[in-house]
């Protein structure tokens, strides 16, 4: 009632045990066929009620990678939290043909990225450099006031010797590095230079059927290790590499056609995404495992997988694995996020599910998003939201009561709402003092005709943090 224009998807949480860690969800939700609800980026508490939404304006446009970060001014260390987030077109099924421009699932022209504070005000956009495209997999704030992400671009390249196209073209991926203070690229790393395209698990004559492109590597996600060591990971190649900064060496390839490690039972994985640095010589990643290609078979089941990394034998063993239960087979996204308390939360990518577990592997809370909706991430983090717009109101009449319905999109300190009412909007007084806020939006009943009407949010404390706009009872 109070804000018709927001229409998020509902979640169904079928899981939600004692032990999950602190923070709401954070979700960008899309559909390759039809949407339920808008797409855009959605904060959710436990309960799978919308804490914040912002709505993209078209179906056609998609948000990836949202998230809490922490954003650090270079000049003073001064640290805030900021949600960020990519924003832009991506490739969907039905134009992968000749018309399509990329792979379906690429990222072409027109992507950024956003940073927000936290009253909900845009910080910066972000772009990439040299004729790439800001790609929607990762964005990585630094503590050095740089922004680390994965960009791409297709290449004009003759394909014959791959099995592809003499006219055809490589989707290149870029790791970039940009300095916030003066936007100047800083640091990149071109994968097309380290790595041969031959390696890959996406055959060459895949550019037949979409535009003359090979998605031959497919970069997915960026970490940085503490001696500034960087771990990227390339869905196509079914590896994960470890990257040194200084001179862009490929200091070791974890899966893959040139794996410098052996794996033990149940270590090896295939198609993954968000590989993580973990301490101890650990890697976290999600295991997509599963459909080769379009038409293919599954594989293996997806899962939530942690490898400890032996870097002197160069072997890899399985610490934990969390797979789904039922089995999830999920041909594309995912992600595994190890959280402070050591529970383990999993985006399933191309399934409708989020899950998060205890370390040994117990279920302690799932929830399924409608319809076909997906999220190429679905992340936990702590967000204090504290929005520069007022709170929203709408009033009726309900019986022989007036009916107010109010919500503050973003607020996270609200506790409470107070009602004010009057027979013109300077004769206001107060009618309903304290009302609990109920979820996103509370409905507070009074007996007052008003016909004027405005809502104040109280914190915990009960001072007033901000008031509605007034309304009016239309009868």
């Amino acid at each position: 009632m109070s804000a018709p224009h927001l229409r998020p998807m509902r979640v169904a949480v079928s899981t939600h045990r004692s032990g999950t860690a602190a923070g709401q969800v954070f979700v960008a939700p899309y559909s390759e066929s039809a949407m339920v609800g808008q797409t855009g980026a959605l904060i959710l508490d436990g309960g799978g009620d919308p804490v914040w939404f912002r709505p993209l304006p078209s179906p056609g446009l998609q948000n990836a990678d949202f998230r809490v970060q922490t954003w650090y001014d270079p000049q003073t260390g001064a640290a805030q939290p900021v949600l960020t987030w990519w924003q832009g077109p991506i490739t969907p099924p039905a134009a992968a043909d000749r018309r399509s421009p990329s792979p379906v699932g690429t990222t072409g022209p027109g992507g950024c990225y956003y940073v927000f504070d936290s009253s909900y005000r845009l910080r910066q956009t972000v772009t990439a450099r040299n004729g790439f495209h800001a790609d929607r997999h990762e964005f990585l704030l630094t503590r050095r006031g740089t922004a680390l992400f994965l960009a791409s671009r297709a290449e004009p390249a003759d394909l014959r010797a791959y099995g592809g196209p003499a006219d055809g073209a490589i989707l290149n991926g870029e790791v970039q590095e940009v300095d916030l203070a003066t936007g100047d690229l800083v640091f990149s790393w071109n994968v097309r230079e380290h790595v041969d395209p031959a390696e890959s698990r996406v055959p060459a004559a895949q550019a037949w059927s979409t535009g003359g492109v090979w998605d031959a590597y497919h970069l997915n996600s960026i970490d940085e290790g503490p001696d500034g060591e960087l771990l990227i990971s390339s869905r196509n190649m079914s590896t994960v590499y470890a990257v040194g900064r200084a001179g862009g060496e490929i200091r070791w390839r974890l899966g893959g056609a040139q794996s410098d490690f052996s794996f033990g039972p149940q270590a090896s994985f295939s198609w993954q995404h968000d590989a993580r640095f973990r301490v101890g010589n650990r890697i976290g990643l999600f295991d997509n495992g599963c459909c080769e290609q379009s038409g293919g078979t599954p594989g293996q089941q997806s899962r939530g997988l942690v490898l400890q990394l032996d870097l002197d034998q160069r072997t890899a063993t399985v610490e934990r694995a969390y797979p789904h239960r039922p089995p999830v087979y999920a041909s594309s996204a995912g992600s595994l996020q190890g959280l402070p308390d050591g529970n383990e939360f999993v985006g399933w990518g191309q399934s409708q599910y989020y899950s998060e577990y205890a370390g040994d592997g117990r279920l302690l809370y799932e929830a399924r998003m409608p319809g076909e909706n997906v999220s190429d991430r679905v992340v936990r983090g702590e967000w204090v939201g504290t929005p520069y717009y007022p709170p929203a109101a709408a009033v009726r009449r309900v019986g022989g009561q007036s009916v107010v319905h109010v919500s503050w999109n973003g607020s996270t300190v609200t506790r409470a709402w107070q009602v004010l009412a009057g027979p013109d909007p300077e004769s206001l007084a107060v009618v309903v003092e304290h009302a609990m806020r109920s979820g996103f939006e509370t409905a507070v009943g009074t007996g007052s005709p008003g016909p004027y009407f405005q809502v104040r949010a109280l914190d915990a404390d009960r001072a007033v943090l901000s008031a509605s706009a007034v309304v009016r009872l239309d009868d």
